[in-house]
């Protein structure tokens, strides 16, 4: 099962993009991130990359503090043990308390019935966003009603892949920008889950946040590729285009509509 691409698509404008880009670089969002154990450095470079702050503790005495003084919250499932099965309710319990915005990352569901289990238990804590690729969501909500309810209750959805799609009960989006080779280097996907979290904290409207923070990052990740020589050097030349990226190059290679 995937989301249909409803009629009332809307189109992104670079101009759009760009601004919400230049509110986290003012504003310097830290984002808490409970994320896998093969992510954390370059999710936190990447955060840093694009001027936002990162904080990662997933210790049970103090991750709710973390996660609720932060200004949004990515919970990424991508190595699942014990310490992060028991830190993440206690952060996204003390964001939601604080009023800050929750991205869930459902890493793997279809390959782990366990995992799927659990994921399916914090979407019933109405996460703001969900980022996940069509086979994630297949295995996570195979019926097409449960995914209505969830976006009728506020809930947005990123479905990546070729072409990445948003769907929510306002405005939906369809982006196309992106290179290859972005999926050949470990933790690309859940560093971009990261960028979203960030875009959440600036913006309100969850569905034009999320396709601004998908778009401004697979742009970078288009600049980064035409720079590399491969995937060993992709990873500086994405930090590097993140860090850079200016508001020609979104009008230059926006697809989206």
């Amino acid at each position: 099962m995937s989301l249909s691409v409803a009629a009332s698509t809307q189109a992104l404008s670079a101009e759009l993009v760009f601004s919400l880009l230049e509110r986290v670089r003012q504003k310097a969002p830290r984002v808490h991130t409970i994320t896998n154990a093969v992510a954390q450095s370059f999710t936190a470079n990447v955060l840093l990359a694009l001027g936002a702050v990162p904080s990662m503790t997933i210790a049970r005495e103090e991750v709710a503090a973390f996660a609720g003084g932060a200004d949004a919250l990515l919970v990424n499932l991508g190595t699942l043990d014990e310490e992060r099965r028991l830190a993440i309710p206690l952060a996204m319990d003390a964001a939601r308390k604080a009023g800050r915005p929750i991205c869930v990352d459902p890493v793997f569901v279809n390959r782990s019935p366990v995992r799927c289990a659990y994921a399916r238990e914090l979407l019933d804590l109405k996460p703001d966003l969900v980022r996940l690729n069509s086979e994630e969501l297949a295995a996570l909500l195979p019926e097409r009603a449960d995914v209505d309810a969830l976006i009728e209750a506020g809930t947005v959805f990123a479905v990546t892949g070729p072409e990445d799609r948003i769907e929510s009960r306002g405005e939906d989006f369809l982006l196309r920008n992106g290179d290859p080779l972005m999926s050949r280097v470990t933790a690309t996907g859940c560093a971009g889950g990261a960028v979203l979290a960030a875009f959440l904290s600036v913006e309100n409207d969850r569905a034009l946040a999320a396709a601004c923070g998908l778009s401004v990052f697979n742009i970078a990740g288009e600049i980064a590729a035409g720079r590399a020589g491969g995937p060993g050097s992709l990873v500086p030349e994405l930090l590097d285009a993140l860090y850079s990226l200016t508001d020609r190059d979104i009008e230059a290679r926006l697809k989206t509509g």
